[in-house]
């Protein structure tokens, strides 16, 4: 006996949006960021939608499991994913480090396709039986908004790189002020600071988290104290996504106490120990708390995290973990009294509504969770792009994912990916060598500190 309508249709969309020129360690994002969009149709004539990491690799992923897709119940979805992992294979550059190096390459192994597909099937489910997709994660809907932080970058002279094949979008001639700014040059503490405010007008922003890995830390560390003299209650972090050595850590952070709340990714893996022994020291040395989305990125690796006592945030990003995955991890850090949270990369408004439902449903108190939203504002694929107002996003009103795909504007994102010569993410290739001529990444060295 049928119970729930049929999947009768998979597609697979690769997209395209434009992008400030960013700074991290890896290098500076490239004008263009890459996404996979997954379309599912069923038998009742509801459309179910998905977002992941952009790229050939994980749009072949996507293709080549269509068949254990359509044809299925939305209703046992569980099975489908279950089908999807037992034929999944190892990619041959894949070797389980992960990101803890920051290898931006390796991304695609970590973030695992599926998990699109997850989305748009919870999409169709919560549509079908008339709830919201956060009803039917863990114990359903726990709040109805989740509080976002406003996530600062360094951002690079994009005219330094104008002979480039391809350019930054200018939005010199924008009335929004926080349009304007995001594709300027923002390199000093006060641009930091001047950023941080601009943010808490337009979004209501109350707490801050800064990329750090790019100038020396100790400028770094001004920023800091910068921002936290505009809002003195507001909670500010950094990721330097394990730049630090040890000592340099301990030594910046040491005397940060009234300044950051907590760290994230401060160290990594050095002198033979691993990044999770590593961040132990460091939590031992400065008493800080510590977050990680680079040590603990799947259960095995998050199984000696805790039994190390590495670190108390564990930033679940559901492109990593999966929707029932990062719930799952929530109600247990929830359990043993650590925090949950949200990391992102670069992404549409459809992870942005995907990050309301996950946020709404993960129990206890979650950290303020990230989003790289704000960067790519404007650049719809919604016809009702959920809103960040006050500093919350809030469970959008709609059964299932909430939204409704604007097809006309998923075409143009795809003609733009269409148009690149490469679809996959380089931050070392894409703009460092108009910076810093010859640049190469260096895991243990700030981007622009050569």
């Amino acid at each position: 006996m049928q119970n729930s309508p049929i999947i009768a249709e998979m597609t697979v969309i690769p997209v395209a949006g434009y992008d400030s020129m960013l700074m991290t360690l890896s290098g500076c994002h490239a004008p263009c960021f890459t996404r996979n969009i997954v379309i599912l149709k069923d038998s009742s004539g509801h459309t179910g939608i998905g977002e992941i990491h952009g790229g050939d690799y994980t749009c072949d992923c996507l293709n080549a499991v269509k068949p254990l897709v359509v044809g299925q119940e939305i209703a046992r979805y569980r099975h489908i994913l279950q089908s999807i992992h037992k034929i999944s294979s190892t990619g041959k550059a894949d070797n389980g480090e992960g990101i803890q190096t920051l290898d931006i390459s390796k991304l695609k192994f970590v973030v695992k396709s599926e998990w699109a597909i997850e989305c748009a099937m919870l999409d169709l489910l919560g549509q079908h039986l008339g709830v919201p997709m956060a009803e039917l994660l863990g114990e359903g809907v726990q709040r109805e908004s989740v509080e976002v932080l406003g996530y600062m970058f360094f951002v690079s002279d994009k005219s330094k790189c104008a002979s480039g094949d391809m350019q930054y979008i200018d939005e010199s001639s924008s009335t929004d002020k926080w349009f304007k700014m995001r594709r300027e040059e923002i390199l000093t503490p006060a641009r930091i600071a001047e950023q941080a405010q601009c943010l808490n007008e337009k979004y209501g922003f109350k707490n801050f988290k800064l990329k750090g890995g790019v100038l020396d830390g100790k400028v770094e560390m001004d920023c800091l104290r910068e921002v936290k003299k505009l809002f003195p209650n507001a909670r500010v972090n950094i990721d330097p996504n394990g730049a630090w050595s040890l000592a340099e850590a301990i030594d910046l952070c040491k005397d940060m106490h009234e300044v950051i709340t907590y760290m994230e990714d401060p160290c990594g893996p050095e002198a033979g120990f691993s990044g999770r022994e590593i961040m132990r020291e460091f939590k031992n040395a400065t008493y800080f708390p510590v977050a990680t989305n680079m040590i603990a990125t799947d259960w095995r690796q998050f199984y000696h995290t805790v039994s190390l006592n590495a670190c108390d945030i564990i930033l679940a990003d559901p492109h990593f973990w999966g929707f029932d995955g990062t719930i799952r991890m929530a109600q247990l850090l929830d359990s043993w009294g650590l925090t949950w949270g949200i990391h992102s990369n670069n992404h549409f408004d459809i992870t942005l509504a995907a990050f309301a439902q996950v946020g709404c449903a993960a129990p206890g108190n979650p950290a303020p969770i990230d989003t790289h939203w704000i960067w790519q504002d404007g650049q719809n694929l919604l016809k009702d792009a959920p809103q960040i107002k006050d500093g919350r996003l809030a469970l959008p009103q709609k059964s299932g994912l909430g939204v409704t795909l604007d097809m006309d504007k998923v075409m143009k994102a795809n003609a733009l990916y269409n148009s690149l010569k490469t679809h996959d993410r380089d931050d070392a290739m894409a703009t460092m060598q108009y910076l810093i001529p010859g640049w190469k990444y260096n895991h243990k060295k700030p981007a622009l500190v050569r």
